[in-house]
């Protein structure tokens, strides 16, 4: 089959022939059918600190249809639409007993998604309903990101919330902000590119970064953020987050930044600012997305700027590294 290979140390990533998986008794083969490019595929192939590693799959946004169940697998059939959460568990370790598979380290990569097939073990596997397509499958895993972070912050209906970013954890942030309730949500970034996705997200309010721009947020909000959601992951995100937090305000980081990121803890403290990190997401959240996706104020995949062919990713991902007018693109496998 045809799969992307990145080969480590920051070198392009190729397209090469490698073998077919095979199913083992309690695994199921997909046909993969979408994979969306993340900021994490760019940030983990440019051969710093935080990387892939040498020859590795790649591609965690995906969807596929079941094209083989192994003898032992229970609750899929061939021709099941299907999403997958793209980390396997040990089942045993601390960060298991979290059922955020990410927090395993002792667990396979099930990060395969740019590859025309792929193996996967049932229990990481959602079966997506008949009203979804596999466009909307490739959505459930950044979807779910936003939605951990959302479920896992303590926000509440009535809560005040400022999102900083524009790209798809913020977006889904906003999505999410407005379907459990927040009372005014707030998009900040650095340009107007995306203003019109964000109050489609369910935004009350664009502000973009400027000499006023916290005085501009508290005027949309009627005062300062309770929440704040750091979806950037660049540096000085996280002091401008706690800038605009509110007195006993939280700031969220779901960017996952891979560079020092200062803060002055004396701003931070003279408001009682309560940070927090997230990373990943569990089941419980892409059965939920799964179950409700088409039940939402808006059309997820809104945010879908571009399909193109696997054999086109390299390229992509290079475009993808400069300035740029897209916000998700999708690599649609061929056949």
């Amino acid at each position: 089959m045809k799969a992307a290979i990145y080969p480590g140390e920051g070198k392009p990533v190729t397209i090469q022939d490698i073998p077919d998986p095979e199913p083992g008794p309690e695994d199921i083969l997909i046909k993969i059918h979408r994979c969306g490019i993340c900021g994490t595929d760019l940030s983990m192939s440019r051969g710093g600190m935080f990387d892939f590693g040498k020859d590795s799959q790649f591609g965690h946004e995906y969807s596929g249809e079941v094209v083989a169940v192994g003898k032992n697998a229970q609750g899929f059939s061939v021709g099941d639409k299907v999403s997958a959460l793209p980390s396997g568990a040990c089942g045993h370790c601390p960060g298991c007993e979290t059922h955020n598979n990410v927090m395993c380290h002792n667990g396979e990569s099930l990060m395969v998604g740019f590859a025309e097939y792929a193996r996967l073990p049932t229990d990481v596997v959602v079966k997506l309903p008949g009203t979804l397509s596999f466009a909307d499958g490739a959505l459930v895993e950044p979807l779910a990101v936003s939605l951990y972070g959302a479920n896992h912050s303590g926000m509440k209906a009535g809560d005040n919330v400022l999102v900083l970013g524009g790209g798809t954890v913020a977006l889904y942030s906003i999505y999410w902000a407005r379907r459990l309730g927040a009372r005014r949500i707030v998009a900040m970034s650095r340009s107007e590119r995306r203003k019109d996705l964000c109050l489609q997200m369910g935004a009350d309010a664009f502000v973009q970064y400027g000499d006023n721009e916290v005085g501009e947020v508290m005027e949309a909000l009627g005062g300062a953020p309770d929440l704040v959601y750091e979806c950037v992951g660049a540096e000085g995100m996280l002091g401008k987050a706690v800038q605009h937090a509110g007195l006993f305000g939280k700031v969220v980081s779901l960017g996952f930044c891979t560079s020092p990121d200062p803060v002055i803890p004396g701003i931070a403290s003279f408001k009682l600012v309560n940070m927090q990190f997230l990373v990943g997401y569990t089941m419980k959240e892409f059965f939920y997305i799964a179950e409700q996706m088409d039940k939402g104020h808006v059309d997820p995949k809104t945010i879908i700027t571009n399909d193109i062919p696997l054999v086109d990713l390299p390229a992509m991902m290079e475009h993808l590294r400069g300035p740029n007018n897209e916000t998700k693109v999708h690599v649609c496998m061929p056949g």
